[in-house]
């Protein structure tokens, strides 16, 4: 089996820049203030918003956001561009947190989690017909803390999840399932308290290793076709970091799979086909933390790849260069991969093929 090379997968950083490294007790307490103060953002009453956006965020903050709304700077921007319109279609509005975790990266501190925002679809947002009915918002999120405040934040919201919920569904039929991602199996995703400061860096190097796996590339064999593909992912070195009971949970638009086979088949040999000439690691994760037996990494973008085939989303090759948003949230558990989370940017990827997603559902109506 071939060798998995060592390698740096983060953002290449001012060599004189001071690497922070904070302790579990810091961390904790940086997961329990973010929480709060996002909660009191989603949860606010109208009136409020800008006070607890103000409490949340410093004056100068950057968002990173899906698609259709993109790159947000102050205060103001995520008042006008984010939350309002949020709070505007969903009055009764809650945050429920599924996973959350934190941690130092480089020279940064972060407190990243998966969460619902929960509520009644009143009026329309981003364009998308209302229907009066409960939607479950999956959002995403690594922020970079300073001072107790958010300074940068990526936010992912699963905009095609919402569309779904919301009655339409203009592109192609999924390969995996569609639906809620599952908590975490041992029910600790939001609430675990972790001192153990090596079972953290023991989860990341795990996560890093088996990512690092993905380098290999049978798909770039001579005369590789999808049967030679699937039975050399089957017997890939990243089987040796998977759980036999692992669940992967993709966004919508791919759909969650279950066990190594289930993964192979709904989603990598498909990407792979389609994305035969692709980089992971052109830029560098901007994240990658591990807390206790979670971890985390992000990349914005993470991969730089060619659409050259239909097999992934099922659309015709384009040749188009697509940049793609990733975060991959891991559960370690039994010493082994059991769980990940991965929110991706479909609409943005979509996009980038000149596929508009909202014009599409405008031609439905």
């Amino acid at each position: 089996m071939q060798e998995i090379e060592n390698f740096d997968t983060g953002l290449k950083i001012n060599p004189n820049a001071e690497k922070i490294n904070i302790s579990p007790s810091e961390n904790i307490k940086n997961k329990k203030v973010i929480t709060k103060l996002l909660k009191n953002i989603a949860e606010s009453k109208i009136e409020d918003l800008e006070l607890h956006i103000a409490k949340a965020y410093h004056e100068n903050a950057e968002l990173k956001c899906f698609h259709p709304i993109n790159n947000i700077s102050g205060v103001e921007e995520i008042y006008t561009k984010f939350w309002l319109p949020l709070k505007n279609s969903f009055k009764d509005l809650e945050r429920r947190n599924c996973l959350v975790l934190g941690g130092s990266f480089q020279d940064k501190v972060f407190v990243s989690s998966i969460s619902l925002l929960a509520g009644t679809y009143e009026n329309p947002w981003l364009g998308i017909p209302s229907n009066s009915k409960t939607i479950y918002l999956r959002l995403c999120e690594a922020h970079e803390i300073r001072d107790s405040k958010i300074i940068h934040s990526h936010t992912l919201i699963d905009v095609m999840d919402f569309i779904r919920q919301a009655g339409f569904w203009p592109i192609n039929k999924s390969n995996g399932a569609e639906g809620l991602w599952a908590n975490s199996i041992s029910g600790d995703g939001s609430i675990f308290e972790n001192f153990d400061k090596n079972l953290s860096v023991s989860s990341l190097q795990q996560s890093l290793t088996m990512q690092r796996s993905l380098n290999i590339k049978p798909e770039c064999d001579t005369n590789a076709d999808h049967s030679y593909v699937r039975a050399k992912l089957l017997n890939h070195p990243q089987k040796e970091f998977w759980h036999k009971k692992m669940m992967w949970y993709g966004p919508s638009g791919i759909g969650t799979t279950r066990g190594l086979e289930g993964f192979v088949d709904h989603h990598q040999l498909p990407f792979r086909m389609t994305f035969r000439n692709r980089d992971y690691w052109k830029i560098g994760h901007y994240v990658e933390i591990g807390d206790g037996n979670y971890s985390m990494t992000g990349g914005w973008h993470s991969i730089d790849a060619i659409h050259g085939a239909k097999d992934w989303l099922g659309y015709e090759p384009t040749g188009k260069s697509v940049t793609m948003r990733v975060m991959d949230f891991y559960h370690h558990h039994e010493g082994l991969i059991r769980e990940n989370w991965v929110p991706i940017d479909i609409v943005h990827i979509l996009k980038q093929l000149d596929i508009d997603v909202f014009e599409l559902i405008r031609e439905q109506q």
